[in-house]
């Protein structure tokens, strides 16, 4: 098969500088303004909209220990619905933080969580892979360690992975196998799944192992990130709620992202879905402050709408976009950092992934959401993580990441001593500044050919998808694990091996 290195090599000589997208460590800002949806009156009135349903509906929380947290500041219970008064939200919003510093295992890989910050995720929650030499299949421990190695080497993935799931491995032992996985082969910060009380005492007590961290150490600085999933509408499960309390408890990040389909587990319209979503998130919030007053947390919206003839998740639309703005309303409205979602309902790394993905993210941005998770891989609505679509959806975040970078004008690049040194009718080619300027003047990008056509055929005529495949073999025969990797896992060793002795943890 062809190296990359053939592929560069059709293109003019004189563009052969490394991509100059922002070197990792990175820390993005959004670089324009926020846009909006609705007016300033519009918004608070979907945020009283969603206290009222609140106050007056009510969420079902399954979790005993969360409805008597609730209940001893002030909500009303009956059975297992929750009841939260407007004041119980007040008292929330005022204690939780406005910024976070998230740790990582490398130093230089932590990161400000804030509104205007800009950070990307890989694709999640994903059960199959897929890429074109090996087809669609069931995750797996290889596969899962690949895109480990993938993400550590992109300048514009800030989290590590949580997919794809490794079905191959026990249930009762996978978060353990892919914590070890994830700093085996990556030290940025770490995202794991809150799946019951056991699992996640169990991943405190082995990464604050591996991070040679006493528990007041652990619990003083944001170590793990989960993401908390309503079920929506109006649902708090059992798993979910104890992943609340307990990364409250320990001073750990819970991202909430209420799932609210427009036309399915939401209301039909925009501002249905903004308000269900919104009373969702609140009353996760409300629970994790009382749980523990200045507790980390994030606003989060993952909304979009259904394809109404199938009943189908659809990313990418105008909807998604609307409500990813919508979000960002309500996120600065209530001065919380909040996540959004890109993602693609594509089977394969095509025109409609790429399209769809992209879109994705632009909402993102224009909702200047702090965090864009699925931001690469993503096909099938989530159901499968794929490598050429990871490869596709890096080019685009790297493009996103060179935009964040301002241009500094000074006289020089104002260009009037270039525009003196050509005749009417001439070119730029040869003039001083691009002479001095051309090897880094512009953007490379990682998987576009921009050769003209008999430089494309000669090279063997390659679509998007055959040389992102090309790519990620390179990365992947090229990987270094970072420095420390064996460290930290000699230090959880014991840790994790007493755990396995003692049967691991089902998730609840």
């Amino acid at each position: 098969m062809a190296r990359r290195g053939n592929i560069k090599s059709t293109k003019r000589k004189a563009v052969s500088s490394q991509p100059t997208a922002p070197k990792r460590p990175v820390q993005l800002r959004h670089p324009y303004a926020a846009q909006s949806l609705y007016s300033d009156d519009k918004i608070a009135g979907i945020h009283q909209t969603a206290l009222r349903v609140l106050q007056e509906l009510g969420i079902q929380i399954l979790l005993e220990e969360a409805r008597e947290i609730l209940a001893k500041n002030g909500a009303r219970i009956e059975g297992e619905m929750v009841f939260i008064g407007a004041d119980m939200v007040k008292d929330a919003l005022r204690t939780a933080p406005s910024e976070m510093q998230l740790k990582a295992p490398n130093p230089k890989n932590d990161l400000l969580y804030a509104n205007g910050q800009m950070l990307f995720g890989p694709g999640g929650g994903c059960p199959n892979v897929y890429d074109r030499l090996r087809g669609r299949r069931p995750g797996d421990a290889a596969s899962f360690a690949e895109i480990c190695k993938l993400v550590q080497q992109s300048d514009v993935l800030h989290f590590q992975p949580v997919s794809p799931e490794p079905q191959d491995i026990a249930t009762n032992e996978r978060h353990l196998f892919m914590l070890e996985t994830q700093l085996a082969y990556g030290d940025k910060p770490l995202i794991v799944y809150a799946r019951g009380r056991q699992q996640t005492e169990q991943l405190f007590e082995a990464s604050a192992a591996a991070l040679d961290l006493a528990a007041t150490e652990f619990s003083d600085q944001i170590w793990l990130t989960t993401v908390i999933n309503s079920n929506s509408p109006r649902l708090l499960d059992i798993p979910m709620a104890q992943g609340i309390i307990d990364f409250a408890r320990f001073g750990q990040l819970s991202i909430i992202t209420p799932f609210c389909l427009a036309g399915a587990m939401a209301p039909i319209t925009i501002e249905g879905a903004l308000t269900l979503q919104h009373a969702e998130a609140l009353a996760a919030i409300t629970l994790a402050q009382m749980t523990r007053a200045g507790a980390p947390i994030s606003y989060g919206g993952f909304s979009s709408n259904v394809d109404m003839r199938s009943g189908s998740p659809a990313f990418g639309t105008p909807e998604h976009i609307q409500l990813q703005i919508g979000s960002g309303q309500l996120a600065r409205h209530i001065g919380l950092p909040w996540r959004s979602a890109a993602g693609s309902a594509a089977n394969l790394a095509d025109a409609q992934g790429a399209s769809e993905n992209l879109m994705a993210l632009w909402g993102g941005l224009m909702g200047q959401a702090s965090l864009i998770l699925h931001a690469t891989g993503w096909l099938e609505g989530g159901l499968t993580l794929g490598y050429e679509k990871m490869i596709c959806d890096l080019d685009s975040l790297q493009m996103l990441a060179y935009l964040a970078s301002n241009p500094v004008a000074e006289d020089s690049d104002y260009g009037f001593s270039a525009i003196a040194e050509v005749q009417p009718g001439g070119h730029f080619f040869a003039t001083s500044q691009t002479m001095e300027r051309y090897a880094d003047a512009f953007h490379t990008p990682l998987n576009r050919d921009l050769s003209n056509h008999g430089s494309w055929m000669a090279a063997g005529g390659k679509s998007a998808d055959i040389r992102a495949t090309e790519i990620w073999q390179e990365k992947l025969a090229s990987y270094q694990p970072p420095k420390g990797a064996d460290e930290r896992l000699n230090r959880m060793a014991d840790v994790t091996a007493n755990i396995r002795a003692k049967g691991g943890a089902e998730p609840a």
